[in-house]
């Protein structure tokens, strides 16, 4: 019985530590989301106010440009995944890993050569198990990202989708990423970054009743564009860099608070557990105390008799 309290204790000490372990790691996710949510919610203005500059300038023009014309029969995509470089993060990467399978199946479908690119090493861990090709991966800074790294992640996509398809080049850029709607919903969601849809723009700014601005092109609308283009890729990268950073600090809050509530009902089922067997190894003793002194008695009556 002896053995079976230590085997308790041992647990107990073991599961005390894992709990604090996991608060720890709660309360340090909790910190960085609140900062990513600042810089989600300080990036998305520039985002907005690029797409409807992109938008007026390709809707107040006739030019034909890779950010805002779509090629007659599309054959080539390329796919943007965004995951994380660590776990403990719950359902979030597989989540994302998920929507980036069924967006290339997608296209697939339709019949197009998907290129997939991917930062992060847990989703390029996930493909490279799988034997599947992946053109370029970025790792090392999906936790706190800067428009830097945006920047490095934007360049072979740019330089792709200006390149002719016979020459390595792709019609479509999507971008897969995890969005942040609350603290406890973030959802895994793809979108289409190139060739910009202007008529959804347009719709959504006519809904909201804004109207969009015009503009004087110098030299031309096509400098303009080509000047835009690179921002464009990168302010939409960066925004949605930052919402997966934050998808991923909420979902990893949220996974810790899971563990150290689980911790602590196991730390107080095994208590039960060894006060019970402690109580059971105290009624043993007693009892051999008990028998013993009888025994004594009964042995000391019969010397006497």
């Amino acid at each position: 019985m002896g053995a079976q309290l230590r085997v308790y204790k041992r647990r107990i000490k073991s599961v005390t530590a894992t709990k604090k372990i996991t608060k720890a790691m709660e309360m340090i996710a909790a910190s960085r989301v609140v900062k990513a949510q600042r810089k989600v919610a300080a990036s998305a203005p520039y985002a907005t106010e690029l797409t409807r500059a992109v938008t007026a300038v390709g809707t107040g023009s006739n030019t034909k440009h890779p950010l805002t014309t779509e090629a007659e029969t599309p054959t080539r995509s390329a796919v943007l995944l965004l995951s994380s470089d660590r776990g403990l993060a719950g359902a979030f990467n597989s989540n994302a890993i998920k929507a980036a399978e069924q967006l290339t199946a997608r296209l697939e479908a339709e019949g197009k050569e998907v290129d997939t690119y991917i930062v992060g090493r847990r989703g390029l861990a996930h493909y490279n198990f799988r034997e599947r090709k992946v053109v370029e991966s970025w790792s090392g800074f999906t936790d706190q990202p800067t428009y830097a790294d945006a920047k490095k992640v934007a360049a072979p996509l740019i330089e792709a989708i200006e390149k002719e398809t016979a020459d390595g080049g792709v019609d479509e850029l999507h971008i897969v990423y995890t969005e942040f709607i609350s603290m406890m919903t973030q959802n895994a969601v793809d979108g289409r970054l190139l060739p910009l849809r202007l008529d959804e723009v347009v719709e959504e700014s006519s809904t909201k009743g804004e109207i969009l601005p015009l503009y004087d092109f110098e030299p031309s609308a096509e400098d303009v564009l080509d000047a835009l283009l690179p921002r464009y890729v990168e302010s939409r990268i960066y925004n949605a860099m930052l919402q997966s950073a934050a998808s991923k600090h909420a979902a990893t809050r949220r996974a810790m608070k899971s563990a150290t509530d689980n911790a602590g009902d196991l730390i107080t089922t095994l208590s039960r557990l060894a006060n019970a067997a402690r109580q059971a190894e105290i009624t043993q003793e007693i009892s051999e105390i008990v028998g013993g002194t009888a025994a004594l008695a009964d042995a000391t009556a019969g010397s006497d008799r």
